[in-house]
């Protein structure tokens, strides 16, 4: 008698992979954004039915919130390799070069999904819209952290109001998303990263 061969969980098909999964919800959703992207865009990209989806990740809320987590844990290397730079200068300077290089990379969709996700516009996705506004504004912060030590250690001047200061590079950095989602090329980029920091305080 043959032994009984594992089922696969139910609601998933067989040699269902959850982490490639995972890739190709985050680059339809970076493309699309959350709004624009639906169940049936969904099901076809990952290949399963409905029933599947909700069993493996929950509500379409809830996959995005995956994919969104994902997406950081890969970005999260930029942001450490340039604040570990000995200077506040270079260190946002590695960060606008790195993010210049990171939204036009090949195969992958252009842009950042926490600037493409936000461009929602229904009440139904109020919630995208603040997990959203926070995972920005935690990069604001992180940014923000990083200048005043560069204070602290006399790279960035006294008087300089590291808030405003994070902030306009982080505007920055949005824009570029958003030029480099319609077509800007990585060099245009990176020339807008080099113009900016003509603005850093003397």
């Amino acid at each position: 008698m043959k032994p009984k061969t594992a089922a696969a969980p139910v609601g998933r098909p067989r040699g269902f992979d959850v982490d490639e999964a995972l890739d190709r919800a985050l680059r339809l959703f970076w493309r699309q954004g959350y709004e624009g992207t639906s169940l049936s865009d969904l099901t076809e990209a990952l290949g399963i039915n409905r029933p599947s989806l909700y069993a493996a990740f929950g509500n379409k809320e809830s996959l995005f919130r995956k994919a969104l987590d994902r997406y950081v844990e890969r970005h999260l290397c930029l942001y450490r390799d340039a604040f570990a730079k000995p200077t506040a200068r270079e260190a946002v300077e590695h960060l606008l070069l790195g993010l210049a290089d990171a939204q036009t990379l090949p195969r992958e969709p252009k842009g950042c999904i926490t600037v493409q996700g936000a461009l929602v516009s229904g009440a139904d996705a109020a919630p995208i819209q603040g997990e959203l506004a926070a995972r920005r504004a935690a990069g604001e912060q992180a940014l923000r952290e990083r200048l005043e030590q560069g204070q602290r250690e006399g790279d960035v001047p006294a008087h300089v109001d590291c808030a405003d200061l994070a902030r306009y590079f982080t505007t920055v950095t949005q824009g570029m998303a958003v030029q480099a989602a319609t077509g800007a090329s990585r060099e245009s980029l990176r020339r807008v990263a080099r113009t900016s920091l003509l603005a850093w305080p003397t």
